[in-house]
């Protein structure tokens, strides 16, 4: 028997610690940070990024999902420590994202005696855990060995190849990267339509990929999209094809090798939406302009966006819109029914950052 005690609930030097991940899918470097955190701590609290995304090859399961996953990868006494909760993410704005941190983590920790709880952030030694720090002084910081070879973007590559790929991984290799409750469940995944769709979407983005295999460097891409606002609605459209097939977008495209980015904005609403403005009455409402450069923002690889926004009159009736012919199809928004989830790559954020929409309030 060894002589070095585990620490219990009731000795831990922590009230409260905080791990943040993503969790696509949980795996076991993820279970590994959580266990040190169970050990040292009397409260669990995992915070679920990028929760109420629209699915995607990055971001293929909810956050019932996940939190259901991690779950099952835990006793009953272990679970009655753990608070898993979702975190929505702000893509462009760090001060909006650690308000929404620091409010769940006060509202969540329960510290056993009347006085300030302690709290730590934990996580994995390589990856995000210095930046966390520097985003929450007050907080000590922790760190857990990595456990080596398990790479989410890779595990999640696997699965999404091919139906035959993703059989023959959960067959052979998972087992050494997934807990089998997760294995499971991702077998349960393959026959659900978001699986297929996904599959959908990595073969055209492989394709997307091969045109370019050749490039002497890796291709960067400059688009441009637009946040029009009248009366309480934001002008989208919904996508007839993949990648996003039934989503909601941001009008907007690739710019012309000889076009200005403003020009490429306004010709994209012109021929795409055929939006009844003129010309002139768009650049007179313009309100507001600003590059979006998240590097995981499209699923095409390296892509910026300008984006434009234009504040029009209000009026009792909304500009006429007209979509192209086989194109996706253009309609006004109330902007109460705006959702993450239902929106194409980072659009509601665009959107946010314009029209300054509260973060998401929900638990």
């Amino acid at each position: 028997m060894s002589s070095e005690q585990e620490p219990t609930p009731t000795d831990s030097d922590f009230d409260c610690l905080v791990f943040i991940g993503r969790f696509q899918p949980p795996h076991f470097g993820h279970l590994a940070v959580i266990r040190a955190a169970l050990k040292r701590a009397r409260q669990v609290i995992v915070l679920v990024g990028s929760a109420w995304q629209a699915r995607s090859l990055r971001n293929p399961w909810r956050f019932d999902e996940r939190r259901s996953m991690l779950r099952s990868a835990f006793d009953d006494e272990d679970n009655a420590r753990l608070e898993i909760v979702p975190l929505l993410d702000a893509l462009y704005n760090d001060d909006v994202w650690v308000h929404d941190v620091q409010r769940k983590v006060r509202d969540l920790a329960h510290p056993e005696h009347a006085r300030l709880p302690r709290i730590g952030l934990i996580g994995a030694s390589r990856g995000q855990s210095s930046y966390y720090l520097s985003l929450f002084p007050q907080w000590e910081s922790i760190s857990v060995p990595l456990v080596e070879a398990i790479s989410a973007s890779q595990l999640r590559q696997r699965l999404f190849r091919s139906e035959a790929s993703a059989i023959e991984y959960l067959s052979t290799n998972a087992a050494h990267d997934l807990p089998p409750p997760v294995v499971a469940s991702l077998r349960d995944f393959m026959h659900d339509l978001p699986f297929r769709q996904l599959i959908e979407e990595q073969q055209l983005l492989d394709q997307y990929r091969s045109a370019w295999a050749h490039a002497p460097y890796p291709p960067i891409f400059v688009t441009v999209c637009a946040v029009v606002v009248q009366s309480g609605h934001v002008l989208l459209v919904r996508r007839t094809s993949a990648p996003g097939k039934g989503l909601y977008a941001l009008p907007g495209g690739f710019i012309n090798a000889q076009e200005r980015l403003m020009d490429a904005c306004l010709r994209e609403l012109r021929e795409r939406i055929r939006l009844k403005v003129p010309e002139p009455v768009l650049k007179g409402s313009l309100r507001g302009q600003r590059l979006f450069d998240e590097p995981h923002r499209s699923w095409r690889g390296r892509t910026l966006a300008e984006a434009f926004y234009f504040a029009l009159r209000p009026d009792q009736q909304l500009p006429k819109i007209k979509s192209v012919k086989g194109g996706d199809h253009a309609r006004w928004v109330p902007l109460a029914e705006l959702e993450p989830e239902s929106l194409f790559e980072d659009h509601f954020f665009i959107i946010q950052n314009f029209l300054g929409l509260p973060a998401d309030q929900r638990s």
